[in-house]
This record gives structure tokens, C-alpha cells and sequence, in this order.
């Protein structure tokens, strides 16, 4: 807990001289409230002995002139403290964003994207809330308490040592606390992040859910979630409510001893009337931080506990990264040529006996060449298009562009030169012309922009956009998915030509369109590509065809190139894969409307 609160520490350097003022603040606060008490005792006893007006006045002016600059010292300490906790907040939640962003797809695989959620915005939250008012009343507290002590000893010695006496369950309850809760509370924000994780999946699919009837299944299954968090809640609120009972309790039975000894003390002459009031306001004045300190252990835990699994992300390394003196590429003076020698890979979490995925590919791309994948599914078609602008790493051998390597070229250069349309089309909750516009020019005219956005929605067939409510500048509803799948296929596709990139890969990106819409887009993807080297993965023949030569794939290994008549005369495996396929995209069209009729008599069910 300790580390943990140093690195927050680190963190928080920016705004340190405004929390020191904010902690001077509300220390200075505690300090004149516990004055307060200190003017009672001197009042009380001046009137014993002068019992008129003016003492009464000049005491309750005193009293009223400490409160309000109590008051004003607290203002301050809000004033001092939140504005820059919000900023520290933004920055963490930026760094956090920008550290998701920079990491490779292989930290995502193991990831759910509700725990990264949960990490992002409830216990940034949690973390903020520390710094503003935590750290703060936490160390205030502490010194109300210490300050107090003393003058609770000034007031009677007997009666402090029985408010000390209090004070040792206290300190015993609280360490228990503290170990007890830690674990409660990294269980149940773990619990929350996994039940977003849900919560986002069947939005995602409710399409499905509704198509096979399976929402009273998902919704058992999350009822069982909710339930297990509900219970770490409970016992959550039952170890604070166990642990405010004893804060509660034992400060009061320790005043309530007090109050027998101290009267019999004060009719002894022992101490005077006075002594007793300022005791008593004084410990009053004390009990509120030593109930606060249970707040603060269970809002301490909480914030440890949101910093530990932050730090869990970004103390995670990124595999991937820019070299420290890149190569220069320019995109406009790049000729796509594309070479593959000797390509390993394996993914990082793939058991010691399972063989690499590629296991040695060697593969030559001529300049503007359209360059087909085929293979039977598994053989790492798809996986190697992914290779290229490195969302993967070659785990041996060596990738190159234009004769540099793609590990010696800056990220963002390389992710330039290339331009991926991935098969399950992902789309932004944002208008048709930022969806399709996300990887071209930014500093493009209007104009120019106007007609490059054209083009990429005329070449993948998807000027259907212009027909929508708003047109182009309709805004798609999240993932695309207000639009059917071929739609927004086009749509990725149009984006992807609209990059203009120097090399475009395709991972079967006209797998959902009916065969006239594939013909028609096929025919313009010719015209348009003339020029641009293209690696596009392939389970059609009518995608084959695009292509101005094919390469198998087989065990992770490239095993035939060459055009497709040639390779369909020459090589058997290479005829069984392309009818094994065509025999696939039969099986899939007829899966692909059945999903339909149960989906659309779902939604006529619904209806009803």
C-alpha cells in the first residue's frame, strides 16, 4: 500500500505546492476549531469569579470570530485542492487512453474491454477523490487527533488515559479493517469490471441474443454475475457497518466513563468546572476525526486498491514500438514493394507443443501487384495481413517495404503506407464521412476531400450512404450497426481506399456482399487498384479472380505462387482448397439466411 502511495506521490508532483496549501488550510482549520474549546474553559471559569456581560460578549465574539475563520480556512482547502485533482484526474485518464491505444492487439486479446472500462473512468474516479479530499483528511485527522490528545492531557492526565485507553481497540479494529476490506474491494471492482465486460457484449450481440432466442440464457447468466457482486457489496457494507460500530461506539463509552470520572473529579476540587467543558469540547472535537478515520481507511483501500490495477495496465510493456532513430519512408514516393522472408510467428500465449502459426513464410510482392491468400481456415491468412502494419510482431524472420524493414520504420509512418479493411467490419458511433475519411489526409481542401470521399463510397459500392436521412453526414449508430453487414462492409472498404495507401490489405472484405454487388465492386476495385500493391486474403474464386497472382498457404508455409489458371492446372491442393471453399461460402450463405429468418421472426415476435 505504501509503494502504491508513493507512485500516486510521483503522480500528483505537478500540484503539490496547491495540496501543501490545501493541507496547511485544513490543518489550520483543525488548529483554530480546537481553540474553540480552549476560549469555553476560560469563560467558564471567569464566570465563576465574574459573572457579567462582558465576559459572556467577548467570549461568544471570540468564539464567533474563530468560526468563521475556520470556515474560510476550509473553503480554502477545496478551493486549493479540487481544481488541480481534476486536472491530475484528466491526466491520468489521458495517459491511461493513450497507453491502451499505443498497445498491441495481442494485449487486448487478454483483455475484456469492460475491465479496461471499469480501470478508465470508476477508479480514476476513486483516485481523484483521494487526492482531493483523502490525502488530505487523512493526514488532518491524524494531527486533529495528536493536537487533541495534548490538550485532552492539559485538560486532566486521568481523564485523557481513558479516551487513550479507547484508542487501543481503535488501532487493533482498524488494521483488521484495512486487510479485510483490501481484499473485498479488489474483488468487487474486478466483479464490476467483468459485469461491464457483459454489459458490453450482449449490446453487441443483441442481434444474436434475439435471433436464437437466447436472452433469457444471457440474462441467467447475468443475474449470477450481478448476484456474486451484490454479495461482495454486502459484505462490503457489513465489514464498514462492524467497523463503524466500534468507531462509534468505543469513543462514546470512553466519553461516557469520562463524564462519571470527571464530575467526581470536578466536585473534589480536583480540576475545575472549566477544565471539564474544554475536556469534553475537546474530545467532542477529536471523536469527529477518529470516526472520519474509518471513512478514510475503507476511501484509502479503495483508492490503493484502483491504483494497483491502473498500474496493472500501465506497467504493462508494449511490445511494439517505434525504433528510436526510424527510417524515413515517404508515402507518395513509396512503390509498395513487399517482401516476406523467413516469417515466424506464434501467438504469446500459445502452449510450447502447438507449431508456429507461420512457420517460415517466404513471399515476394511486385510493385503494384495484387497478390491473393489462399488456404484452408487456420493456415494464417489473416494473421499475416496483420503482420504487416505490425498489429503483430514476427516473432522470426523479417518484413519489408520497399526494401526497409517494417520494424525500423516510425508506427505512425508505416500504419500510412498501409491500409487494412478487415473482414467483421468495425465502424465508429460517427457520420458516414468521418468513418470512411478516418485514415485519409487530414490536411486535404474541402474540396479534394469531397471528392477522394466519393470515390472510396463509389468504388466499394456504398453511395447508398447518400440516400441516408442526413446523407453522408448521417451519424451511424454505434459499430455500425444501424446498417446491415454488407453495408457496412462497403463501408471499411471505401475507408481503406480512401487512406490511399501505398500498400492495401484486404481480409476478405466482400465476403458479406450478394454476388451481383461483388461483381460490381470487383470491377471498380481493378480500375481503382491499378498501381497500389494489394494483399487481399481470399475465400471466393470470385475473389481470386481480382488477383494478378495467388499464394497457398498450407502448415504456415507458402507452398505454390503463381496465377490462378495456373495454379488450378498445376497443383491439386491448391483445386481442393478453392472447392473446399466454394463448398464454405454455400455452407455460410445458407447459415447467413437462417440467421436472417430467426432474427427478423424475432423482431415480428417482439412486435407482437
Amino acid at each position: 500500500m505504501l509503494g502504491t502511495m508513493r507512485r500516486l506521490w510521483q503522480t500528483v508532483r505537478p500540484i503539490r505546492f496547491r495540496l501543501y496549501l490545501g493541507l496547511l488550510s485544513a490543518l489550520t482549520a483543525s488548529i483554530v476549531a480546537l481553540m474553540i474549546p480552549q476560549v469555553l474553559e476560560f469563560i467558564v471559569n471567569r464566570l465563576e469569579t465574574d459573572a457579567t456581560a462582558a465576559t459572556i460578549w467577548t467570549g461568544g465574539a471570540v468564539v464567533l470570530a474563530l468560526g468563521i475563520v475556520e470556515a474560510t480556512l476550509i473553503w480554502l482547502r477545496r478551493t486549493f485542492a479540487v481544481a488541480p485533482s481534476t486536472m491530475v484526474e484528466k491526466q491520468i485518464r489521458v495517459s491511461f487512453y493513450e497507453k491502451v491505444q499505443n498497445m498491441p492487439v495481442s494485449f487486448h486479446d487478454g483483455w475484456g474491454s469492460g475491465q479496461l472500462l471499469s480501470r478508465m473512468m470508476s477508479d480514476i474516479n476513486q483516485i481523484r477523490r483521494w487526492i482531493a479530499f483523502g490525502m488530505i483528511m487523512a493526514v488532518t485527522s491524524s494531527v486533529t487527533i495528536i493536537v487533541g490528545m495534548v490538550l485532552l492531557v492539559r485538560s486532566s492526565a486521568i481523564l485523557a488515559l481513558i479516551f487513550f485507553v479507547a484508542a487501543v481497540p481503535v488501532s487493533i479494529i482498524a488494521y483488521r479493517f484495512n486487510r479485510e476490506f483490501s481484499v473485498l474491494s479488489r474483488r468487487s471492482q474486478d466483479q464490476n469490471g467483468d459485469l461491464a465486460t457483459t454489459i458490453e457484449q450482449s449490446v453487441q450481440g443483441i442481434r444474436v441474443l434475439k435471433a436464437f432466442g437466447r436472452g433469457p440464457t444471457a440474462l441467467e447468466g447475468f443475474t449470477e454475475q450481478a448476484e456474486e457482486l451484490r454479495q461482495t457489496e454486502v459484505r462490503k457494507a457489513t465489514s464498514i457497518a462492524r467497523f463503524d460500530m466500534f468507531m462509534f461506539m468505543l469513543p462514546e463509552l470512553a466519553l461516557g466513563v469520562a463524564l462519571l470520572v470527571g464530575l467526581n473529579l470536578t466536585a473534589n476540587d480536583q480540576i475545575t468546572t472549566g477544565q471539564l467543558a474544554s475536556y469534553f469540547a475537546t474530545a467532542t472535537l477529536v471523536v469527529g476525526p477518529v470516526r472520519m478515520l474509518g471513512m478514510l481507511f475503507g476511501q484509502a483501500v479503495n483508492a490503493t486498491t484502483a491504483l494497483d490495477r491502473h498500474y496493472e495496465v500501465m506497467d504493462d510493456a508494449n511490445s511494439i514500438t517505434s525504433p528510436e532513430s526510424p527510417v524515413e519512408v515517404s508515402p507518395a514516393a513509396s512503390r509498395g514493394a513487399v517482401s516476406l522472408s523467413g516469417v515466424h510467428f506464434r501467438y504469446e500465449d500459445a502452449p510450447d507443443h502447438v507449431p508456429d502459426v507461420l512457420d517460415g513464410v517466404d513471399l515476394e510482392i511486385r510493385p503494384g501487384e495484387t497478390m491473393a491468400l489462399v488456404g484452408v481456415t487456420g493456415s494464417g491468412k489473416s494473421t499475416m495481413l496483420q503482420l504487416l502494419p505490425r498489429l503483430y510482431e514476427v516473432t522470426g524472420g523479417s518484413i519489408t517495404i520497399d526494401g526497409v524493414d517494417v520494424r525500423d520504420m516510425d508506427l505512425i509512418a508505416l500504419r500510412t503506407l498501409t491500409a487494412v479493411a478487415f473482414e467483421d467490419a468495425t465502424l465508429f458511433s460517427d457520420s458516414v464521412r468521418d468513418n470512411v475519411l478516418l485514415g485519409a489526409d487530414q490536411s486535404l481542401p474541402a474540396e479534394d476531400a469531397e471528392e477522394l470521399l466519393h470515390l472510396a463510397l463509389r468504388t466499394a459500392d456504398a453511395t447508398y450512404a447518400y440516400d441516408l436521412p442526413e446523407g453522408v453526414d448521417t451519424r451511424i449508430g454505434e459499430e455500425g450497426m444501424s446498417l446491415s453487414g454488407g453495408q457496412r462492409q462497403r463501408l471499411a472498404l471505401a475507408r481503406a481506399i480512401a487512406a490511399r495507401p501505398a500498400v492495401l490489405l484486404l481480409d476478405d472484405p466482400l465476403s458479406a456482399l450478394d454476388t451481383k454487388t461483388e461483381e460490381t465492386v470487383t470491377a471498380r476495385l481493378r480500375e481503382v487498384l491499378a498501381g497500389t500493391t494489394t494483399l487481399i486474403v481470399a475465400h471466393r474464386t470470385s475473389t481470386v479472380a481480382l488477383a494478378d497472382r495467388v499464394a497457398l498457404l498450407e502448415d504456415g508455409r507458402v507452398v505454390a505462387v503463381g496465377t490462378h489458371p495456373e495454379l488450378m492446372r498445376t497443383s491439386a491442393r491448391y483445386r481442393w482448397v478453392i472447392a473446399n471453399q466454394e463448398e464454405e461460402k454455400r455452407r455460410d450463405q445458407d447459415i447467413e439466411t437462417l440467421t436472417g429468418e430467426l432474427e427478423l421472426r424475432a423482431i415480428q415476435e417482439e412486435g407482437r
